[in-house]
């Protein structure tokens, strides 16, 4: 399945925000990438070049490539209510996104690739396929045989990431449950969806 396997620090310093976690090398470099680096006078943006870099924001987040990414985009649009609110509430009810949210992987990244191999149970069976939309009541837990993995057991217990008002976690039996679509004020991420639906919508 493709998805973005560059730099993640080039890409962070080019939208000033550690968009892939923590990340060192970001903190020591947090202007732009380029042979100047600090010291390059930059143009003031287009109204079109700053919804582009919001999109692609966006998307870098989450983990889309394009395609994925504007197939989202018409999802929300045919549903009633705010395009913008409702793009963001289907990418955080991304199976791989809600793996990560609920602690069983460390990074975005990480939680994708336990969903490929099949480590995750959603509603008690295996489900293999990151951009699952869950529903409200849907049961996510790692695969019985893959609690034991170190990666999965690091991150359940290293992670304080799992206090969100729409899920669930049951430390103790180490299930999650995603409980409704989130409000967007709570939402994290600093992702501004109207200039997307602009963008879309010339």
């Amino acid at each position: 399945m493709a998805r973005y396997t560059g730099p993640k620090t080039k890409i962070a310093r080019k939208f000033g925000e550690a968009i892939f976690g923590v990340d060192r090398a970001f903190e020591k470099r947090k202007y732009p990438p380029g042979q100047h680096g600090p010291n390059r006078r930059r143009k003031q943006k287009s109204d079109y070049a700053v919804q582009l870099m919001e999109k692609q924001k966006a998307k870098y987040t989450y983990g889309l490539l394009e395609r994925q990414f504007r197939n989202l985009f018409d999802k929300a649009n045919r549903k009633d209510g705010v395009t913008g609110d409702i793009l963001l509430q289907l990418l955080e009810s991304r199976l791989d996104n809600t793996v990560f949210r609920l602690g069983f992987a460390p990074t975005r990244r990480a939680a994708r690739q336990l969903v490929n191999h099949g480590h995750i149970v959603l509603n008690g069976t295996v489900n293999n396929i990151p951009s699952t939309l869950l529903k409200a009541g849907d049961i996510i837990t790692v695969r019985g045989k893959s609690k034991n993995l170190d990666v999965i057991k690091n991150a359940i217990g290293a992670s304080n990431a799992r206090n969100f008002g729409w899920l669930e976690f049951s430390a103790d039996q180490g299930v999650g449950k995603f409980l409704a679509y989130p409000e967007v004020e709570k939402i994290p991420e600093n992702i501004n969806a109207q200039l997307i639906v602009e963008l879309y919508s010339k």
